[in-house]
């Protein structure tokens, strides 16, 4: 088990915080990814985001009716497996593979 926590996302446009209005999920939920999460106001409109990824709800790190900056914690998540990304994994660093052609094309 691990615990992953989701930040704020930027919701574009210059936009530097959100209020929540309304937490669509509470602490213990067990959620799916891409199901609704919370409700947000921006400067510009409301918004609900979903959630990133499956798992349970461990930890709800803003009120409703408070305001956080963009990057700051928005809930944390207890996952079954500590690969589970966000959006998915990583791809591994490795040496770059090069094509190279053996024979010259026939003409």
């Amino acid at each position: 088990m691990a615990d992953v926590t989701f930040p704020l996302p930027d919701l574009g446009e210059g936009l530097i915080s959100a209020r929540v209005l309304e937490w669509l999920v509470a602490e213990g939920d067990w959620v799916e990814r891409n199901a609704p999460l919370v409700e947000l106001e921006t400067t510009k409109s409301a918004v609900e985001i979903p959630s990133p990824q499956s798992g349970r709800v461990a930890r709800l790190h803003v009120g409703e009716d408070e305001e956080l900056g963009v990057g700051e914690p928005l809930v944390t998540f207890t996952v079954s497996d500590e690969r589970a990304g966000i959006v998915g994994t990583v791809p591994e660093d490795g040496k770059p593979r090069r094509r190279v052609r053996l024979t010259p094309p026939e003409d």
